[in-house]
């Protein structure tokens, strides 16, 4: 059995045995039945209940008068997230903003999370990066949808429809590979300053390692920015005024 973060064996002593039946319910075969919910797994739900603790938190001390160092930062993002949407994808992207600002916190602190001690980044696992950029595809897939209805599909076929052989493929691709371009980018990325920064940490344990560590905080901020960036090209990709 692989070895286990403190949090990730709490939760299997925890629920291992419901984990267990809905896995063999939906005809899947933990490898460790004693321990289903893997380390990855465990990090995500962390960081979710860190979030809906840290948003609860904000939501609580709302104040118009007198806004606090929380509600600031989350005030900074969401309109730093606004601005880009509205440059991007034009004064209609108010609507897109709750997800592009729960993805970009969300991949935010499983990137950093890795920095605590006894705690691993989920990004630098391939699945975890897959996932949410399989999400970012349906998302703006939907959206396309719901602002295009059927026409949204259109986009595939190109400008002619004496095209649509030669373009139809081409557009599946491409949008596949959006999906693998996303993944990559950010396990990429993550897992080799994940390796940078423990290789360091046990050559020298003392001085150097610190300012690897803000690198690692300067790439996670970087690399979210990217991943949420892209997404919302996706976006007006789907929704812009043309489809």
């Amino acid at each position: 059995m692989p070895e286990q973060l403190w949090f990730t064996a709490l939760l299997n002593r925890l629920f291992a045995g419901p984990v267990d039946t809905i896995l063999h319910a939906l005809r899947v075969q933990p490898a460790y039945p004693q321990a289903p919910i893997t380390n990855f797994v465990a990090m995500q739900i962390l960081v979710a209940i860190f979030l809906v603790a840290f948003f609860a938190l904000v939501r609580s001390r709302l104040s118009v008068d007198h806004p606090g160092g929380l509600q600031h930062i989350v005030e900074g993002a969401e309109s730093f997230i606004t601005d880009q949407s509205h440059s991007i994808i034009g004064p209609h992207s108010e609507g897109y903003t709750a997800f592009l600002v729960a993805l970009g916190f969300f991949i935010l602190i499983c990137n950093l999370i890795g920095m605590i001690p006894s705690f691993d980044s989920p990004t630098a696992v391939p699945s975890v990066p897959l996932g949410c950029a399989i999400v970012a595809f349906f998302y703006y897939h939907i959206q396309g949808f719901k602002k295009s209805g059927v026409a949204y599909l259109k986009h595939f076929a190109g400008p002619f429809w004496w095209l649509a052989v030669l373009m139809v493929p081409i557009e599946i691709i491409s949008h596949l590979a959006r999906v693998l371009s996303l993944t990559v980018r950010l396990f990429a990325n993550m897992f080799a300053g994940d390796m940078v920064t423990l290789v360091f940490f046990s050559l020298i344990p003392i001085g150097i390692p610190i300012a690897f560590l803000g690198l690692h905080i300067g790439v996670s901020l970087l690399q979210t920015y990217i991943f949420v960036l892209l997404t919302t090209v996706y976006l007006q990709g789907a929704v812009g005024e043309e489809h």
